[in-house]
C-alpha cells in the first residue's frame, strides 16, 4: 500500500533547530509523504521551520490564534491556549492545511515538538 499524503501541524518553542524538527517529523511521520507544514502565525518565522519547509519543497502555512481556536480537536491542551491563546497548534493547523481531510496522527510530543497530522485528500 503506498504512503499515504499528509499535512503536518507542528507547534514548537522559538529557536527550535531545523535538525530537531527534522528528526521530530522522521519519528512521528515515518513514510508517508509530507505535503504541506502549518503552525500558528507567530511562528510563520521561525528559521528551522523555514529550512525544513524548504528541505521537503512544500509550503508552509500558518493561521492566526483565533483561526486555530476555532477548529474543533480531539486533544485540546492548556499549555497552548496559555502560551499562544488556542487550545490547539498542532492538529488545528493539520486540520485546517488538510482542507477537510480527517486527522491521520493525533497530537504527540517529538523531542520536544508537538506534531499532528491529517490526510491530504485532492
Amino acid at each position: 500500500m503506498p504512503s499515504a499524503e499528509v499535512v503536518v501541524g507542528i507547534g514548537l518553542r522559538p529557536g527550535t533547530s531545523a535538525d530537531v524538527i527534522r528528526a521530530a517529523l522522521r519519528e512521528a511521520v515515518g513514510d508517508h509523504r509530507i505535503v504541506c507544514l502549518a503552525t500558528i502565525a507567530q511562528r510563520r518565522a521561525e528559521p528551522g521551520l523555514i529550512a525544513v519547509a524548504a528541505d521537503l519543497q512544500v509550503p508552509l502555512r500558518s493561521y492566526s490564534a483565533a483561526e486555530l481556536a476555532a477548529v474543533a480537536v480531539p486533544n485540546p491542551g492548556s499549555r497552548a491556549r496559555s502560551a499562544v491563546g488556542t487550545p490547539s497548534v498542532a492538529e488545528a493547523a493539520a486540520l485546517l492545511a488538510a482542507e477537510g481531510g480527517p486527522l491521520v496522527l493525533a497530537k504527540r510530543v517529538v523531542h520536544g515538538v508537538v506534531l499532528a497530522a491529517a490526510l491530504y485528500e485532492r
